[in-house]
């Protein structure tokens, strides 16, 4: 073996013996070591779902560490059993102190005016005309008033919208010539349902209609340079401040 070679090896066994040093001397918190071993199945690892809901969501956060400890203790009627007769009081605490750090660690530092941000929002960002916040504004995108997102996510999703084929303007002309616009909620090989700007959803026997698709997302791309800097923070600031939930509107028919 070379002399250098014989370097390298021996360098890198000291940095996985350091590391294996490291991890011995700092040992996973207790409320891990909990949540790994009786949560993390149903819930995920980093507790945004699974097999079981995401517990990361405003409504989660809202709750007190009182009352989620009761959870963990007696269980929930969605399915959760209860801990009672397997985890100590003690256990409970530090699953719930490290249930709030999984809330929190994806979260960044919200920078920006969010009273400006909501006048863009509501104004010429045109972002009310798909998306509604605490029950304000359009039908078509997602309801922005409970997003489990950080502000970084969020500026992503502003700037860089997923070029998703379902995200796109669907027009459908009925064999009568009625047309109807909107996105697609869902679909089969036998029938399409849109959601309209006025928030109702139609459901379309596809044998009966004529479908037609945009070829762009619906959603802007150029949020990065239709806006300044500055508004755009302002407009990440406002939307990030949004944490509580609100009911969605809307009314179906067939046709």
């Amino acid at each position: 073996m070379s002399k250098p070679i014989a370097i390298a090896l021996l360098i890198l066994g000291g940095s996985a013996l350091l590391a294996a040093q490291n991890q011995n001397n700092n040992p996973p918190a207790p409320g891990r070591t909990v949540y790994e071993s009786h949560c993390a199945a149903c819930h995920g690892l980093d507790a945004h779902g699974g097999e079981a809901p995401n517990i990361t969501t405003p409504e989660v956060q809202a709750q007190s560490d009182a009352q989620l400890a009761t959870v963990v203790h007696d269980g929930h009627t969605g399915g959760m059993p209860g801990f009672a007769g397997v985890l100590s009081d003690s256990d409970i605490t530090a699953v719930v102190k490290y249930l709030r750090d999984l809330q929190h660690r994806s979260e960044s530092t919200v920078q920006g005016n969010a009273a400006n941000g909501k006048v863009l929002f509501f104004g010429s960002a045109g972002c009310s005309q798909c998306h509604m916040i605490k029950g304000e504004g359009g039908f078509l995108g997602a309801d922005l008033s409970s997003i489990p997102l950080s502000a970084d996510d969020i500026h992503t999703a502003i700037v860089a919208p997923p070029d998703s084929p379902t995200d796109v303007l669907t027009t459908v002309t009925m064999k009568n010539g009625r047309k109807y616009s909107g996105l697609v909620r869902n679909e089969d090989n036998f029938s399409i349902q849109l959601i309209e700007k006025s928030g109702a959803f139609i459901t379309i026997d596809k044998a009966n209609a004529k479908i037609e698709r945009a070829t762009t997302p619906f959603m802007p791309a150029d949020y990065g340079t239709r806006l300044t800097s500055s508004d755009l923070q302002d407009l990440v600031a406002y939307v990030a401040s949004q944490t509580h939930p609100a009911s969605g509107r809307g009314r179906g028919r067939r046709q």
